[in-house]
């Protein structure tokens, strides 16, 4: 008959090899995980922290990077021009990143054939020096129109390193939605919007609460719809569907719009080319 202390120990032996065996197993899996290429697109880039929003700011796709810490809107311009706006953790507010020319990868989507670009700094108004928010590409021209996938495999942003895939849908090469790309800043927007000049008159501006679209529509997200129906409101600007929440009083006469950029846009041509002004009732669709 076996010795009954034996036996435990003999026991404990056996279970502290099974699971030293486990645990070396499960990092073998884990280590092989973690490599992954840096230097080509993978298959299915778009990890659960670059989830895509439905919503962008310019009406553009946006990505979200480490965790919800940045996130990045994608815009294709119908002449090919690929903007890359940077974005803080908050989307709304924007983000500055160092210079540098951003090696990126675009491909069809069904397409197995990748095409190299390069994204280069184009600072907005308002940048740091030595800062830029936005970088542009030019897309090849047999991509457009084609449902493209972007990769990023290297991305800095305050020292840290991120990758970046999106997906753009065909017709966003062909959205005639242009982005501002200059987007109105604090004492610029003061400027535009609290002093009268042209068609836009000082009880425009007493009409609309004597405040400016930041302020206004805080906190109202823009919903690009680019198939309005018979008899819906257009944007002026857009021509996608208006949306009756960004109301802006020009010319003593009530226009409605899809998102901020665009009253900007109207309102600058009701100062600077008031005879191009159309009445509201010209932007409802046939």
């Amino acid at each position: 008959m076996r010795n009954p202390l034996i036996l435990k120990q003999l026991l404990a032996v056996a279970i502290g090899i099974v699971l030293t065996n486990s645990g070396c197993n499960q990092k073998s899996e884990n280590q092989a995980n973690d490599r992954q290429p840096i230097g080509k697109p993978t298959d299915n880039p778009v990890s659960d922290h670059q989830h895509q929003h439905a919503e962008a700011f310019h009406g553009g796709t946006i990505v979200s990077l480490g965790a919800d810490s940045y996130h990045a809107e994608a815009l294709l311009e119908s002449n090919g021009t690929l903007r890359l706006f940077m974005l803080g953790r908050d989307d709304t507010r924007v983000q500055e990143v160092d210079l540098q020319t951003i090696k990126a990868y675009a491909k069809q989507a069904e397409d197995l054939e990748v095409k190299n670009l390069e994204l280069t700094p184009d600072p907005q108004p308002g940048d740091s020096a030595g800062k830029t928010s936005q970088f542009v590409a030019a897309i090849p021209a047999d991509l457009l129109g084609k449902s493209i996938r972007i990769t990023i495999p290297n991305l800095v942003i305050s020292g840290e390193r991120f990758r970046v895939a999106l997906d753009l849908a065909a017709n966003d090469s062909q959205s005639t939605h242009e982005p501002m790309g200059k987007p109105v800043v604090s004492g610029d927007e003061d400027a535009l919007y609290l002093t009268p000049g042209g068609k836009y008159t000082s009880e425009d501006i007493a009409a609309n609460g004597k405040t400016v679209p930041t302020v206004k529509f805080k906190g109202i997200r823009s919903n690009h719809d680019d198939k309005p129906m018979p008899g819906d409101r257009i944007c002026p600007i857009s021509k996608t569907k208006a949306n009756d929440q960004f109301l802006w009083v020009i010319d003593g006469k009530s226009y409605t719009f899809c998102c901020p950029p665009c009253i900007d846009e109207y309102v600058r041509l009701a100062k600077e080319q008031p005879d191009s002004l159309l009445a509201p009732e010209a932007f409802i669709k046939e």
